[in-house]
């Protein structure tokens, strides 16, 4: 059953954060005050969305104390497991004028500051931040910096990709990228690489900006477990992309 938070009275803000959730609720609370610290003290008129799929665990009643003593703050339930599909979702709800995509074991606001500043400047309409490009540094485990290669890799072989990274934190001007969102096809792991390549695809101004990633606690869900669906969405964005056009 899906529940939500009530965002229609709240003031528009200058950038929505959309942050998918799963059984987070070890860090959930810490990490969201944390992230409101840090973006009171720059000034912007924001919100963060916390997208929630699926949760065994306390992360719902946790997340929804937060939307209601917060007010920058909305949450939303799927109801499921499906990361593409939240993440879709809460990009879709955001109101800001930019968007950013993180993880809620990230919230690097760093980035927050260099891609606004891309974006505002009109240097871009989409910044990725990358864990493989120079001056980037992936401080995960070997095999999880491992898959990340691979997966770049398939993606350059299967669907023509050009960039350095696809999956992870990445910002951009949302009326720029909206109609990109709702032509994706598939969901789960991929929705975040698929929206990057159709960006590319479609002639978006693309930057990509080095990140320094470490996080908080292990995966959600264990990376092999992912391989079988992150195969079956691939194989059908290629028919979709390189056959079908």
């Amino acid at each position: 059953m899906s529940q939500e938070s009530n965002a229609d009275s709240r003031p528009t803000p200058r950038i929505s954060i959309v942050i998918p959730v799963y059984n987070e609720e070890a860090i959930l609370h810490a990490a969201v005050v944390d992230l409101r610290e840090q973006l009171e003290d720059m000034g912007w008129p924001y919100e963060i969305i916390l997208a929630e799929n699926g949760s065994r665990d306390g992360t719902v009643p946790i997340a929804t104390a937060l939307a209601e003593k917060y007010s920058d703050v909305n949450f939303f339930s799927l109801g499921e497991p499906n990361y593409g599909k939240a993440l879709r979702e809460g990009i879709l709800r955001a109101r800001g004028e930019f968007v950013v995509c993180d993880e809620i074991d990230l919230c690097l606001v760093d980035f927050y500051r260099r891609s606004l500043d891309i974006l505002e400047r009109n240097e871009a309409d989409f910044v990725v931040g990358s864990k493989t490009l120079a001056g980037a540094s992936d401080e995960r485990p070997l095999i999880r910096h491992a898959a990340t290669m691979i997966f770049n890799g398939l993606l350059r072989v299967t669907l023509g990709f050009k960039g350095s990274d696809t999956h992870g934190i990445k910002a951009f001007r949302r009326v720029a990228v909206l109609d990109v969102v709702r032509a994706c096809l598939v969901d789960k792991d991929v929705f975040a690489s698929e929206l990057v390549i159709r960006a590319e695809r479609g002639g978006i101004r693309i930057k990509e900006i080095p990140v320094r990633i470490l996080e908080k606690r292990p995966p959600s869900i264990n990376l092999f477990k992912r391989v079988p669906n992150v195969l079956k969405n691939v194989g059908k964005l290629f028919v979709a992309i390189r056959i079908r056009g």
